[in-house]
């Protein structure tokens, strides 16, 4: 799963770094300690004058379907299984026509061992950001009459052990990691075209393959327990923790 991630860019220089747009009114704050149900920025492609245009808008983490009774839903809905999304009410829709793209810079895993959890950092060794499969939603507030945007992380299976280095590590930190979005289907994802179910279940497919190959990129490493408090945001997160 993914419940915490780095976003270490202001918006201007994340547009700048994706070559898309910072939608207008927007501002982009740096976090290294995203938590779910804070607004993050995600990336979706729409049609304008006859042209698609890719954009940065603010969502809150946690899809809020439309028919969700009550924005508290959110809290359980921050990741979305990718194999089964396709199938599950709450997001289903999304995954035919509402797809996007969650950037972040690194994203945090507790390794557990027996009764203890040991917090750790994955990012790309490039320093480039990483761009997470996503889904978003507008939900309407019948309390407030306006409209909140939504996002949610797909994830997949951990690779299976075996194929040796990063896939291994990944494969001993957690049994499942969030689906970074590859060149191949890149395009195809961000698509706003609605899509049959079926074409829906064998994008999610084609995603989750190449995530593996996304991967091979990354690093891990063990960092400090401060990251477990939310409150805690500073780029000394990201500092590989000293062992004695």
């Amino acid at each position: 799963m993914c419940g915490r991630y780095v976003q270490a860019r202001a918006g201007a220089d994340l547009a700048a770094e994706l070559g898309v747009h910072l939608a207008e009114g927007v501002e982009v704050l740096p976090s290294w300690n995203v938590a779910p149900t804070t607004d993050v920025p995600i990336v979706v492609e729409r049609l304008e004058e006859d042209e698609l245009r890719r954009e940065i808008h603010l969502a809150r983490w946690g899809l809020l379907p439309g028919w969700a009774k009550d924005p508290k839903q959110s809290y359980k809905t921050f990741n979305a299984r990718s194999e089964t999304a396709a199938e599950k009410p709450t997001f289903r829709a999304a995954v035919q026509t509402r797809r996007c793209a969650v950037p972040a810079d690194a994203y945090y895993e507790w390794f557990t061992e027996g009764t203890r959890k040991r917090p750790h950092v994955v990012r790309p060794k490039n320093g480039r950001p990483i761009t997470f499969a996503g889904l978003y939603e507008w939900w309407k507030d019948p309390s407030a009459d306006h409209w909140v945007l939504s996002t949610t992380v797909l994830t997949g299976p951990s690779p299976q052990p075996g194929p040796g280095g990063i896939l291994d590590d990944l494969a001993a930190l957690h049994d499942r990691m969030p689906l970074p979005l590859g060149p191949k289907h890149f395009s195809d994802w961000l698509r706003p075209d609605k899509l049959a179910k079926d074409d829906a279940a064998l994008l999610l497919l084609q995603v989750r393959a190449e995530a593996l190959e996304v991967a091979t990129g990354w690093e891990i490493y063990e960092v400090g327990r401060e990251v477990g408090n939310v409150r805690n945001n500073s780029p000394e997160l990201l500092a590989p923790l000293a062992h004695p």
